[in-house]
């Protein structure tokens, strides 16, 4: 395993042109949002310190007057269904609305796309995927033959970044391609509408990619995968989900997890990738790596990296995982917090009032509850 996931290339024999375009982005999102000297001192912090030690902040409770505003404010939204707040590796707040319950898996839909990458970090720490420069001549030999020596040429990478360069299968072209009879070869006959390794381009077939690539080089489906390596170490439950017709587990939408289970989720990446027993689940590289900024979405502004989002609040770097219709979980490591909502998944995400109104809730409420 390489010392760093960050020391692999962006990509192997890239052109100047490729080169440039990277760069033009990494430059973009390290303005939009680079770490700050004191939150890099403090990311440092947290690795040598002990769980119990790792804040900034000396508030032993949350504020249980802007807690309570958060909930209030919370039960005013109709499309909200829960709303899960953990602090210091403790649940500090939990509610369902709308006729949600803990019990019942949401629909976390490109909160998916979250556990593909990481999925893919488990992969390459275990060796079965020799690193983010792969690529997908390499990995999928029978799909990609003979393909544009370009797609060939799309690397992991580029895939998590979604910069893989294939004309986007989301929006209005999502119908088209689940409807199609192979998702994979049908996600690879998109048109090359820029280089690989250039611009940000949201694409659910890019993670659906990444789930064939999965199945191949695990030996097994991406369920089994996740059972074993991530939700077993997690200790809570895996449960099939949508399949594409050659039956591999869609890889970027669909599948289901109660909200405390989307909380074990969070709360490893706060824990630097350690489950509860103490096995490293998820290895820390992978996560420090995930969490740089690559990309720049052009419809957002968030910075994005292996699968995570990003923006920064009240001087605080949050990352995000986020899916259709306003399904999040939110991690914010320089406070050990953790906060998750689901939504009612059949809600437009075009409702920007929604989703503004979801990360008021942090932004107003629960930062400045924990001391943020």
């Amino acid at each position: 395993m390489p010392r760093s996931f960050a020391d692999f290339p962006t990509r192997r024999g890239a052109s100047r042109v490729a080169r440039l375009a990277v760069a033009a982005i990494s430059a973009a999102a390290a303005a939009a949002c680079a770490d700050a000297p004191a939150e890099a001192r403090d990311r440092d912090a947290r690795r040598s310190a002990p769980p119990s030690s790792r804040t900034t902040t000396t508030r032993v409770t949350p504020d249980s007057a802007l807690l309570a505003a958060a909930y209030a404010r919370a039960a005013e939204l109709p499309k909200l269904r829960s709303l899960l707040v953990d602090w210091r590796g403790r649940t500090v707040g939990e509610r369902y609305y709308n006729g949600a319950t803990a019990a019942a898996p949401a629909n976390i839909k490109s909160v998916s796309k979250t556990v593909i990458a990481t999925l893919v970090g488990i992969a390459i720490a275990e060796g079965r995927i020799r690193g983010v420069d792969r690529t997908l001549g390499e990995l999928l030999p029978t799909q990609t033959r003979g393909l544009d020596p370009a797609k060939r040429a799309i690397t992991v990478e580029d895939l998590l970044t979604m910069r893989a360069g294939l004309q986007s299968t989301s929006f209005e072209l999502y119908g088209p391609f689940v409807s199609s009879r192979n998702w994979v070869r049908y996600v690879l006959a998109r048109p090359l509408v820029a280089e690989p390794g250039g611009p940000m381009m949201y694409s659910t077939g890019s993670s659906h990619l990444l789930s064939a690539v999965l199945t191949r080089a695990t030996g097994t489906s991406t369920y089994r995968f996740a059972a074993r390596a991530l939700a077993r170490p997690l200790g809570i439950r895996a449960r099939p989900w949508t399949t594409d017709p050659q039956g591999i587990y869609f890889g970027g939408n669909e599948m289901r997890m109660t909200p405390r289970e989307m909380l074990a989720f969070g709360r490893l990446f706060v824990r630097g990738g350690r489950a509860p027993s103490g096995v490293q689940a998820v290895p820390r590289a992978w996560i420090d790596s995930s969490w740089v900024p690559r990309a720049v979405s052009p419809w957002s502004g968030h910075a994005y990296g292996y699968g995570w989002w990003m923006r920064d609040v009240r001087g605080r770097r949050v990352y995000f995982a986020w899916g259709y219709g306003g399904q999040f979980i939110y991690v914010v490591p320089s406070l050990e917090l953790v906060v998750v909502t689901t939504s009612d998944p059949n809600a437009s995400s075009r409702d920007g009032a929604h989703l503004d109104a979801i990360h008021a809730l942090l932004d107003d409420y629960l930062l400045p509850a924990v001391g943020g």
